[in-house]
């Protein structure tokens, strides 16, 4: 049974760490008081890692049911060097390979979503050509694996990076076959900085509104909250804390006090993680606010 009780639904935690075991990630979401964790289910600067053992998977379940945390306010993360859009044969083989054994492994843990960054053209390939590998990547990890969504996470553009648009996601959306498991994770910090202007509540309903245009919010499976140290529509990713960049409060706000992002894992990637317990408690008091 989920202990947490929030009137207006909403999973609020940070991407904590998994030293040590998978087991110890809800362990350490709850010292922070969060209601919503992301992590690596592997070391996510690495090729290849041992797969999980019998122990860990249990340990984990059994951590996630004595803390309260449910699939749905979990977020795991795929590696940073998988790449489903690289124009490289080999190259594309080893992230797909990759890609597949990182949504096993959620499989394995009981987790029924795996974000990650959609992929780069690295300047070798057309955007569409590069768009279109992705897609294909995605339909070969889900014809392999069950009960996991593959969820897209925008980008900031930076480099030859892809799904900066929200009609670039939407072109990767079209092409996947089974669309009942696929899904978006979008970052606050990424959207403004690849130009969707969010720091005010007029420009905020914009871009949400575009993006349940193009997107649509039902694919809507988590949220990525950070501010930013860069300027709108500069494509640099860079992250900060809450409250402390260019977006400012404002935006927080607005998604803890809105429904459509309710039930899904909103999770912190701000920089300072000693402010993570702080930045949760402030973000359930908008989400609570009456």
């Amino acid at each position: 049974m989920n202990p947490f009780n929030f009137t207006v639904m909403k999973f609020i935690g940070a991407h904590v760490s998994a030293a040590g075991g998978v087991e110890n990630a809800p362990v350490n979401a709850h010292s922070i008081g969060a209601t919503a964790f992301a992590l690596f289910t592997k070391n996510q600067r690495q090729w290849e890692a041992p797969p999980l053992t019998q122990k860990s998977i249990d340990a984990f379940k059994a951590n996630c049911e004595k803390y309260g945390y449910t699939p749905s306010q979990i977020l795991p993360h795929d590696s940073y060097l998988i790449n489903l859009g690289n124009p490289d044969r080999d190259a594309l083989e080893k992230s797909r390979n990759a890609f597949l054994d990182e949504m096993v492994r959620c499989q394995q843990l009981g987790l029924d979503r795996l974000n990650f960054h959609p992929g780069s053209h690295l300047n070798k390939i057309s955007e569409e050509e590069s768009l279109l590998l992705i897609a294909d990547s995605i339909n070969m990890a889900l014809e392999r694996t069950q009960g996991v969504t593959a969820v897209i996470e925008n980008t900031s553009g930076q480099g030859s990076n892809l799904g900066y648009t929200f009609d670039q996601i939407r072109y990767i959306i079209d092409h996947v076959n089974d669309q009942s498991r696929v899904g978006v994770c979008i970052d606050t910090c990424h959207a403004f900085t690849a130009g969707y202007d969010i720091s005010t509540p007029e420009a905020f309903a914009k871009t949400f509104s575009h993006f349940d245009r193009v997107i649509g919010f039902k694919f809507l499976k988590g949220i990525h909250l950070n501010d930013t140290k860069k300027g709108l529509g500069s494509r640099v990713d860079r992250h900060e804390n809450v409250g402390d960049g260019l977006l400012g409060i404002e935006p927080f706000r607005l998604i803890m006090t809105d429904p459509r992002f309710n039930g899904i894992p909103i999770i912190l990637e701000t920089p300072d993680e000693s402010r993570w317990a702080e930045e949760i408690k402030m973000l359930m008091k908008f989400a609570n606010a009456k």
